[in-house]
């Protein structure tokens, strides 16, 4: 009779959790999937603009709203660079922006945010307190730049860096979907030892809510276990997106690097992200999804946010979906969680489909041995 029950057990279980799931409850809403393209743009009222230049090694990735949207950052690498940052800290009058710009080119490429202000201002789009004849708005546009000056490319621009140019090129056509890899702000950018990239994901909750990231790979630690080629993001993977290697069973001694750069320079890395979400929450609870978020980059990255990496991570809401019934710190502690797992495997994503740009030397995640 007890051997009976003792069996009985996971099925009732299973058959309580689907019964609260089915009756709404925010603790067990059920299984959840990877949404319709896997990448930030599976949250609704986001397009995304990208444009490199291969001569120089290097590229722009533009975050677009359809609308001006709530947004928070967190910051915790030891050398970041960015632009309007403390315009999201709390207490400031304009916690909410009209577009997010990760960029490569170190400080060079924070020039790019002028090309996107510059857009949005001739499109009418921005900030202003009354709106008055003759006085454009001020397009609030957060900028977070990674190091790829040292990558090879000719970056001998003289008094004309590309990058507000490179941003209106990525402004041209803004689009639902994005290339991965070797493009954008990542086009120029080095994972530890291996090549670096953009990379992307997303998951749709059972309730509705969907969380995406997207993300510029560009880090001190690496991406992969120390002798293998197993992502350190492999127990989040869904499906076969970065592989399907899935985790790996290896020990690791604590000092074991594996493929990090072992000689880094000031500045001279740094891993910059967005998290994106369609739950109608504020720029306070954002903040917290943008700590939590950073989770996802020590699942993925070993080590990280050390004194030469700049690591930020944008977090914004495009608000079309209201929160489920439950309590509201509960919803927003569910969707930090989601968003470490979403980026954890966007920075897997980015490096798997990262190539060698033309000229360009060295390993990449595909060649490294079987």
């Amino acid at each position: 009779m007890l051997l009976g029950l003792t069996a009985a057990l996971p099925m009732l279980a299973a058959r309580a959790t689907q019964a609260r799931a089915a009756a709404g409850d925010p603790l067990h809403p059920g299984p959840g999937h990877v949404g319709p393209t896997n990448l930030i743009t599976d949250v609704a009222g986001l397009t995304i603009g990208e444009a490199h230049d291969a001569k120089a090694r290097t590229g722009v990735t533009v975050i677009l709203p359809d609308q001006r949207v709530a947004c928070a950052v967190d910051v915790r690498g030891g050398g970041p660079g960015t632009r309007e940052t403390d315009a999201l800290t709390a207490g400031n009058l304009v916690r909410s922006v009209d577009a997010i710009v990760l960029s490569g080119g170190s400080v060079y490429g924070l020039g790019s945010a002028d090309g996107v202000a510059a857009w949005l201002g001739a499109h009418g789009r921005g900030f202003s307190m009354t709106k008055q004849p003759g006085v454009p708005p001020s397009p609030i546009v957060p900028t977070a730049i990674l190091f790829d000056l040292a990558n090879g490319g000719d970056k001998s621009w003289g008094l004309n860096p590309p990058y507000r140019d490179l941003a209106l090129r990525a402004m041209d056509h803004p689009a639902r979907t994005v290339d991965l890899g070797t493009a954008g702000a990542g086009y120029g950018a080095q994972a530890g030892a291996l090549k670096g990239g953009l990379g992307s994901a997303s998951f749709v909750t059972a309730d509705g809510l969907t969380v995406g990231a997207l993300v510029a790979v560009n880090s001190l630690g690496s991406v992969v276990v120390p002798g293998t080629r197993h992502f350190w993001a492999g127990a989040f993977e869904m499906g076969r997106e970065f592989g399907g290697l899935g985790a790996s069973a290896a020990h690791v001694e604590p000092e074991d690097w594996g493929r990090a750069k072992f000689n880094p320079a000031a500045r001279a890395n740094t891993t910059i992200a967005c998290i994106a979400t369609d739950a109608d929450i504020d720029a306070d609870d954002l903040k917290r999804v943008a700590m939590m978020a950073q989770d996802g980059l020590a699942r993925a990255i070993r080590p990280v946010h050390s004194p030469f990496d700049g690591d930020v991570i944008f977090a914004l809401s495009t608000g079309r979906r209201p929160l489920p019934a439950g309590p509201r710190p509960l919803h927003v502690a569910r969707l930090g969680a989601l968003a470490a797992d979403v980026l954890a495997r966007a920075v897997a994503r980015g490096v798997y489909e990262a190539t060698l740009p033309p000229g360009m030397g060295g390993p990449t995640w595909k060649s490294l041995p079987g």
